[in-house]
């Protein structure tokens, strides 16, 4: 496994290198990386990995400092692995150019997460941009837990580059909850809280019948939820799985959900 610290090492490295599958993460690594980078370790001749936690995507700049970072547990995990290339660039090597990636989000787009934080995919898919070039690889492997992420970065690079995104199901721990870097900073407490939500929700689901759904029902079990948990809800809204528009259908639909847990903001689609 070689750890690249530069882009003059990474251009060394890759010269050559066909079929290369990427694996972008910011650390913190956990079962759902994992599961990608298994992934990309079938298809593709060679894997690279990245860990960079990208200042530009956080809304708040104490959510950066106190974003979970690990760095000698998760080289461990990528050896286990036989990752080919581990990618970690400092801040320079990544933002080496001063010219920042202009990215206009559509009005349509601006919703759900776009809506709460600004700027937050603004700042992803420029770093996406960025390391696309950098590292160009013929697939890259993302997680359908960041949905709304996975398909504006999809839209964006597979417009500019020649890299496919594929796309990976949520992998989830025993009590369903979605697995995320973020949960380190939850307690055990909060933990299985956090787990009850997700399989009232997922039960909710399965309750839908095919009829309409009005945007007063979801409404009505959102404040239901918040009530339960004593939670403060972001959004609970089921749209289209396609284009994300506002669904009434349970048909080629997911439910989104964003909501904070002792002020840790947790995400999830079903």
């Amino acid at each position: 496994m070689k750890i690249l610290l530069r882009n003059s090492d990474l251009n060394e490295a890759l010269s050559g290198v066909s079929n290369l599958g990427f694996v972008p993460t910011m650390g913190s690594l956990h079962k759902g990386h994992i599961s990608l980078i298994r992934k990309s370790l079938i298809s593709c001749n060679k894997t690279i990995v990245s860990i960079f936690v990208n200042p530009t995507q956080f809304n708040n700049r104490n959510d950066f400092k106190k974003y979970p970072r690990n760095i000698k547990k998760d080289l461990k995990i990528l050896k286990n692995l036989k990752v080919n290339f581990v990618y970690m660039p400092d801040k320079n090597q990544i933002y080496s150019s001063t010219n920042r990636v202009k990215i206009h989000l559509k009005k349509k787009d601006k919703i759900l997460c776009a809506k709460h934080r600004k700027g937050h995919f603004e700042g992803v898919i420029d770093v996406m941009t960025r390391l696309t070039k950098l590292v160009k690889p013929s697939k890259i492997f993302m997680g359908e837990k960041d949905f709304q992420q996975l398909l504006l970065v999809k839209r964006f690079i597979e417009k500019k580059f020649k890299s496919k995104i594929i796309s990976c199901k949520t992998i989830r721990d025993k009590n369903k909850l979605a697995l995320s870097s973020r949960n380190l900073h939850l307690n055990k407490k909060d933990l299985i809280k956090a787990g009850k939500i997700t399989k009232e929700i997922i039960s909710f689901k399965k309750r839908l019948s095919k009829k309409k759904i009005s945007k007063k029902f979801i409404l009505g079990k959102k404040k239901e939820i918040e009530k339960n948990y004593n939670i403060n809800i972001e959004y609970l809204e089921m749209r289209n799985y396609k284009n994300l528009h506002i669904s009434n259908k349970i048909n080629n639909s997911k439910i989104f959900i964003a909501y904070y847990l002792n002020k840790i903001r947790l995400i999830d689609n079903f």
